[in-house]
């Protein structure tokens, strides 16, 4: 059967329907088949895997993904693909195009109803650039039993998502995902094997949830606080940042000194050369303090 994602093939689908792209949707569609079975190698789909895809488009990964797994549950937010997904993956019976947004949709019932005879599900998807880390973060904090995603977005925010500490692109994005996930950039996508054209490079990053998370936290709300304020001016010293962006910060400055010394963490660093495990150590002596 002739892939949907070659320049072709989705010229011929798009004139068939008429379809024009939307900018506000981020719609960029792939174009090279060769780059969707890297995607479905790295996700390492099985028979008996299920696969929940975001944005499938014209259907060019989720072709992919019906052909290596058990069942694709895709998520579309535009009415206009809708007919055209039917038509596309009309020799597929293992797929299920649900027509919501996938941040407002309640992902726990219909995981639960779609899915609940895998024993893996992976999401794999070709993620809205303008959307991506709230997708990301809402499937994370959903505590969704996915065993990890492997997405293909922005170079930047993949190179932001699997940083490491003391480097530029390292911040409370890097450490929001690893707390949950072990992250790696697998390969790097060209603009050129999109249609249209982004104005930037692409990569697909591999996630793959840990057991539990990464460090142990009184609380997980306040750790992401305190991490979240630790970046918010990133050329201060971590007590500046705390003094300043926690609520009543300035209040409980001396406190907040302490509690950077019982944790081993010296005030006059930035909050880029701080480790998970230092995070975790400062949130659970700052977190009596402002609970």
């Amino acid at each position: 059967m002739k892939d949907i994602a070659t320049p072709t093939r989705t010229k011929e689908i798009l004139q068939k329907y008429g379809f024009s792209f939307k900018k506000s949707l981020g719609q960029n569609f792939l174009i090279d088949p060769n780059i969707l079975h890297r995607i479905t190698e790295t996700a390492e789909l099985t028979k008996e895997t299920g696969a929940i895809e975001i944005g499938p488009g014209i259907g060019a990964l989720t072709e992919h993904l019906a052909r290596k797994s058990k069942k694709v549950v895709a998520f579309e937010i535009d009415q206009r693909l809708l007919p055209i997904l039917e038509d596309t993956l009309s020799p597929y019976d293992n797929v299920k195009i649900v027509h919501e947004d996938v941040l407002k949709a309640d992902v726990v019932n219909i995981f639960q109803s779609e899915f609940s005879d895998l024993q893996d599900v992976m999401v794999v998807a070709n993620l809205p650039y303008y959307v991506t880390t709230p997708i990301i973060m809402k499937l994370l904090e959903e505590k969704l039993p996915i065993k990890g995603m492997v997405v293909m977005l922005q170079k930047e925010v993949a190179d932001r998502i699997s940083a490491r500490p003391g480097t530029k692109a390292y911040g409370s994005l890097s450490i929001a995902i690893q707390y949950y996930m072990e992250a790696e950039t697998a390969f790097i996508v060209p603009k050129t094997v999109f249609m249209p054209q982004p104005n930037v490079d692409s990569a697909v990053i591999k996630l793959i949830k840990r057991e539990k998370p990464a460090v142990e936290v009184d609380n997980e709300a306040f750790f992401f606080t305190v991490t979240r304020a630790s970046f918010a001016q990133r050329r201060k010293t971590i007590l500046n940042n705390l003094t300043n962006q926690l609520p009543q910060g300035k209040m409980h400055k001396e406190q907040i000194i302490q509690a950077l010394q019982q944790a081993d963490i010296d005030p006059s660093r930035r909050g880029e050369s701080l480790s998970l495990a230092e995070f975790a150590r400062l949130s659970n002596q700052l977190y009596p303090i402002f609970q």
